[in-house]
């Protein structure tokens, strides 16, 4: 028997034995069926079922084939390794700037998140679907770094204007920048009764990284530290995410100010741009 790498190793090196544990998994089979849904040939497929009938992982039932419990518990298994491999190759990319330090957050609950990148010939992927999310939804709350470009401002100033339920948590740098934007119509837009508009000194990553939940879907803006540039969006509908979400909203909007001067005096950093 060899080591557990080499076990692993076994069945990723070859994409028939994949295959084909992954086709038993779902129930038992004969040859000619796996030989057509791996594309394998004849001599390729026999080879396999014989290394797995030698490991116990597969019996014979008359003219089919089919896991045992040993191979069903290697199936489970490498099929939970698979799914996490994707789930970190989704997520490489953007994992420096997630809330990584805010408790109770998982890799687990944006498995199957839409992300947007600013790409380098189309950078407006994440602005579009932040847009998006504003113009479907009827309620959006959240607390933290947002996405400061012109037309997020606008868009969720204008949706305020229109109706829709927003309660939000700044900082004190990001009100202040959110507000030099444009004065006047997020005066306007916070004036409203169904939108809340509070101010917290020490959010969690509030430099990396906002939370915003609509109706049902939960998403993460992330920003540079140091530059402020928007590095991706991303959102989900996992239900969990939202089990996460919501009780973090609600402690810092307990502990959150309303508007005051102080706040409103706040230096906007150099980095705060909207083009």
């Amino acid at each position: 028997m060899g080591s557990p790498t080499e076990e692993i190793e076994f069945i990723a090196s070859s994409r028939y034995r994949a295959g084909v544990l992954g086709i038993l998994a779902e129930g038992s089979c004969g040859r000619a069926d796996l030989q057509s849904m791996t594309g394998a040939h004849a001599s390729t497929i026999g080879r396999v079922l014989n290394d797995f009938a030698e490991r116990g992982w597969i019996e014979r039932g008359g003219q089919t084939f089919k896991l045992t419990p040993l191979g069903e518990f290697v199936a489970d298994r490498f099929t939970d390794l698979q799914e996490a491999m994707e789930i970190e190759a989704r997520l490489r990319d953007v994992w420096q700037w997630l809330p990584r330090e805010i408790e109770g957050f998982s890799v687990d609950m944006f498995a199957d998140a839409v992300i947007a990148f600013p790409g380098p010939g189309y950078p407006y992927e994440p602005l579009e679907r932040v847009v998006q999310l504003v113009e479907e939804s009827d309620a959006m709350l959240g607390f933290g770094a947002t996405v400061y470009k012109s037309v997020a401002n606008e868009a969720f100033c204008r949706a305020a204007l229109d109706g829709m339920e927003i309660e939000y948590v700044y900082s004190p740098e990001v009100l202040a920048a959110t507000v030099s934007w444009n004065p006047e119509l997020f005066a306007q837009a916070a004036a409203r009764d169904h939108c809340t508009v509070l101010v917290h000194d020490d959010l969690p990553d509030r430099t990396r990284c906002g939370i915003d939940i609509f109706d049902d879907r939960v998403a993460i803006c992330c920003h540079d530290v140091e530059t402020r540039a928007l590095r991706a969006w991303i959102d989900t509908d996992a239900p969990e995410a939202r089990k996460w979400a919501w009780p973090i909203f609600e402690r810092y909007r307990r502990e959150a100010r309303p508007v005051d001067e102080a706040a409103l005096e706040t230096p906007v950093p150099d980095q705060f741009t909207t083009p």
